[in-house]
């Protein structure tokens, strides 16, 4: 018995690392649902979030110039909501349905990246945003 327990500890002590962190360093916190169903009480807010964590929640963060995320500053409105605006037109389409053409363009917004384009009908673009088209 007292065999196969050291083998298994010596198998998990591979994987294993003690981890040391110093004041103020810079850590990854991992916050994920937990199993089993939660609910939420009668008024239906979150939990506040636990100022002490157990180590095993925390991953080293390695400083990387290529982390920094560039942003401008938003308007935000009373109700705590902003303005879309549009950046670019990325590219022109046209869809049929019904045998009637619905034309779309694919629009950049500011703040958000590339990958986050959205299709919109032009008819609507050309009403809300005309600057966009002059060119």
């Amino acid at each position: 018995m007292l065999t196969a327990q050291s083998k298994h500890k010596s198998y998990a002590d591979v994987r294993r690392k003690d981890l040391e962190f110093d004041v103020e360093d810079m850590v990854f916190l991992k916050v994920v649902p937990m199993k089993g169903v939660l609910r939420f009480e009668k008024k239906g807010k979150l939990s506040p979030l636990h100022d002490v964590f157990h180590v095993s929640m925390l991953r080293k963060y390695v400083a990387d110039p290529t982390h920094v995320v560039d942003f401008e500053p938003l308007q935000i409105n009373e109700n705590l909501s902003y303005e879309e605006q549009p950046v670019e037109i990325l590219a022109r389409e046209v869809k049929m349905l019904h045998n009637r053409g619905i034309a779309l363009v694919k629009v950049i917004w500011r703040n958000h990246e590339v990958e986050e384009a959205t299709w919109e009908r032009e008819e609507d673009m050309r009403a809300q945003y005309p600057e966009v088209f002059e060119d």
